[in-house]
């Protein structure tokens, strides 16, 4: 007997009055969300459903049964408006679960009420918001009892989600380890979903550890969630983890092989009609592409990317893309271009609360443009604190690794060039001490360049031309410029 069975047959002893349809069409449902065959469960809940976002009629029904309604309807909105990218699908879908969560409690329903929770933890999930994703999720498993045992595997699991997308993955993989005494009784479902956790800690810990053993053990996680998620029918979770196995691929410097899995992860998307998840999908064939410098071709592919992820409210979703293509567009040269996209990265993902996304892309920011000196002193200085303080808890090797050559980077940029410098260049020294001078004239003076053109002994005009024809990198840093005005005394001829 599945959880879903055992909650829904809670509901069964409801008075016979009750529309008889409605617990039928939430047990099927129920079944079809758990094998990821979203579209027949929203068939299956019939005119209960009312699409994307919408709250079901719940008028006359029992409490426990409005419940259940409405945390089908609130699991269905979270996953197809994220694989169709439905902007504010996320925060319905957690009003419809906030409110099967309330009505669960009233009832003395501690499954359904973890099950509204762990829910609503994919939800913020989903949005970026991990704080709050392993709050709810903390608290999800608080009532639960060893009866519960798939719930809680499937919360831990879920949990493992978080830690690795913050970069813990040592945490990630003892939720992992604690959620694995579970699985000899749990669903392939379940077990599809632990093995594609495990083969991703493994996949960051063989990065970390330089170990080629551990490469090879998460391919054959790969390998294993695949097949027990072809034996549960969940096609979508397959084609994630043909995704995600093509990253890895793409790591090793597999490209071809990379190639295959995203090819067979796009052929399920598509024929899913998922166009939120293709995103992803296309997102990580535009970093193979990348590698292969194919940066025409991987611009095209994530123009489209990101039309798709900023329709979706994804935020973390959406920093990453941003951030891969300000790295395409600082090797095709365009670095105005790339550095305006990268401040966008990190904003976004910052104010989401995505902080490894931000640090990522300061990381990206400075590695791209420091060395040119198309980032001034004091923008340098500040994005690369904000990248220190963003991945202070990061476990990623690779992570680490950049956060140190940035470092040096930023070091060697503040102290000023030397004669010994790779790559010297008399003009590129007095452009950069010039540009640093401009700098704290303008911070001295409040922006205003009149005072700062005093304050260097140049006219108005020499140094806004500096500005506007050298130094663009420092125009936010003055003041808008206002206009004089005309004297309306004519001047005797």
């Amino acid at each position: 007997m599945t959880l879903a069975d055992e909650r829904l047959r809670q509901l069964d002893n409801l008075s016979p009055s009750v529309d008889e349809r409605v617990l039928p069409r939430c047990r099927s449902a129920a079944e079809l969300i758990q094998k990821g065959q979203f579209e027949s469960a929203g068939e299956a809940l019939g005119e209960l459903w009312q699409g994307v976002g919408r709250r079901p009629a719940t008028e006359g029904m029992p409490p426990a049964l409005e419940a259940e309604v409405l945390l089908q309807c609130g699991v269905l909105t979270g996953w197809l408006g994220s694989g169709r990218h439905v902007a504010g699908a996320q925060e319905r879908a957690q009003d419809m679960l906030s409110e099967a969560l309330r009505l669960f409690e009233s009832e003395g329903m501690t499954a359904g009420a973890s099950e509204a929770q762990y829910e609503m933890g994919m939800c913020y999930w989903r949005l970026g918001q991990y704080g709050e994703a392993r709050v709810v999720l903390q608290e999800a498993l608080k009532p639960l009892t060893e009866a519960d045992f798939e719930l809680k595997a499937k919360i831990l699991i879920r949990h493992s989600i978080i830690e690795i997308w913050e970069n813990k993955y040592h945490e990630a993989l003892s939720v992992l380890k604690e959620a694995e005494p579970a699985l000899a009784s749990a669903s392939d479902a379940v077990k599809g979903r632990w093995h594609g956790q495990m083969a991703l800690v493994l996949d960051k810990l063989a990065t970390a550890e330089r170990n080629a053993e551990r490469f090879d053990h998460a391919i054959i996680e790969y390998t294993a969630a695949i097949f027990h998620y072809e034996l549960a029918r969940h096609e979508r979770h397959c084609g994630s983890n043909h995704n995600n196995l093509a990253f890895l691929l793409y790591k090793l410097g597999r490209y071809r092989d990379a190639h295959e899995q995203l090819d067979r992860a796009q052929l399920i998307f598509t024929r899913h009609k998922e166009p939120g998840i293709l995103a992803q999908v296309d997102e990580t064939r535009a970093r193979v592409l990348v590698a292969e410098g194919r940066y025409r071709e991987a611009d095209r592919i994530m123009a489209s990317v990101i039309k798709a992820l900023g329709q979706g409210g994804e935020s973390a979703l959406l920093a990453d893309a941003l951030t891969v293509r300000g790295l395409v567009w600082a090797r095709l040269g365009m670095h105005e271009s790339s550095l305006d996209i990268l401040r966008q990265a990190m904003r976004v993902a910052q104010e989401a609360g995505a902080y490894t996304q931000a640090g990522l892309a300061a990381l990206t920011l400075i590695e791209e443009h420091a060395a040119a000196g198309r980032l001034s002193g004091s923008e340098l200085a500040q994005v690369y604190g904000r990248a220190d303080e963003l991945l202070k808890d990061t476990q990623d090797a690779d992570d680490i690794a950049r956060l140190r050559a940035c470092g040096r980077v930023t070091v060697q940029r503040l102290s000023g060039a030397q004669l010994r410098d790779k790559g010297f260049s008399f003009y590129g020294a007095v452009h950069e001490l010039e540009a640093r001078l401009i700098e704290q004239a303008l911070e001295i003076e409040g922006g205003s360049v009149s005072r700062a053109a005093r304050r260097l002994g140049l006219k108005h005009q020499s140094l806004s031309h500096m500005l506007k024809a050298r130094h663009k990198g420092l125009m936010d840093k003055r003041t808008p410029p206002t206009r004089r005005r005309r004297s309306i005394i004519k001047k005797d001829c």
